[in-house]
């Protein structure tokens, strides 16, 4: 297995399943809305391989700021106010 799937083989995964997910919704609703199984197949495709492709960068760039970020502090100020 390519050192790049062995590093990423959790979210390939998690891409995936969202992959099939999205194509499964996605042609039911062009068969809904077509009445026609060919057509909706071929719209399916498209959109959620392409979706399924920045999924999976989307998922990279939040997971590299989450360890980092810590919660914004508001200072608070203890000094009693005059009034």
């Amino acid at each position: 297995m390519p050192r790049f799937a062995r590093k990423h083989w959790f979210t390939l995964k998690k891409t995936a399943s969202y992959y099939v997910m999205h194509i499964t919704v996605a042609a039911l609703v062009g068969y809904a809305v077509t009445g026609d199984v060919w057509m909706a197949l071929t719209l399916s495709l498209l959109e959620p391989t392409v979706q399924a492709v920045a999924y999976f960068f989307h998922e990279k760039a939040w997971s590299r700021r989450a360890p980092t970020q810590t919660p914004t502090q508001v200072p608070v100020d203890v000094t009693p106010q005059p009034g």
